[in-house]
């Protein structure tokens, strides 16, 4: 429900927004505010975006818990989809979440309210001990031999 109220609300904001705002200043001026801060915004989102890709090939790197710079990361993306969507409601959003204080206080509340269970990155000790006492039994037979001494070779190997 709180979804639809959403997807309702936003909307009649924007149009009331536009109303006001073209009011004061006119159609143009409204019109290039609009692109403005769609350019604006694009060229900030790809700056902060290939910041937060390079924190987390450094958590990575580091074996730390990516979630930090994986959530700073979906938030620049949402940031960039609000910057790209007209309006100014959805702009000033979009601007908010570029600044890293405020993804960071975004960042903790969610992380409050969002259980995280337990974090792994490649391969545990754990796993390692359940995995070593696999033995796989075959069959083989060399035949990089069987064709040295004459024997019909089945064309899958070079001579």
């Amino acid at each position: 429900m709180w979804l639809f109220l959403l997807f309702l609300t936003i909307p009649l904001v924007e149009i009331a927004l536009f109303i006001q705002v073209g009011g004061m200043i006119g159609l143009w001026p409204t019109l290039g505010i609009v692109v403005l801060t769609a350019v604006l915004g694009t060229i900030l989102v790809r700056s902060q975006g290939a910041q937060a890709i390079m924190r987390l090939r450094r958590s990575f790197d580091e074996l730390r818990d990516p979630t930090e710079p994986l959530a700073h990361g979906a938030m620049i993306l949402f940031s960039g989809a609000l910057l790209l969507t007209p309006g100014f409601f959805t702009d000033a959003v979009g601007f908010a979440l570029l600044i890293p204080q405020v993804r960071s206080v975004t960042y903790r509340y969610f992380r409050r309210r969002v259980g995280q269970t337990h974090f792994t990155y490649g391969h545990t000790s754990q796993r390692r001990e359940e995995t070593s006492g696999i033995v796989i039994d075959g069959e083989f037979e060399d035949v990089s031999q069987r064709s040295e001494t004459g024997g019909k070779s089945s064309g899958w190997t070079r001579h």
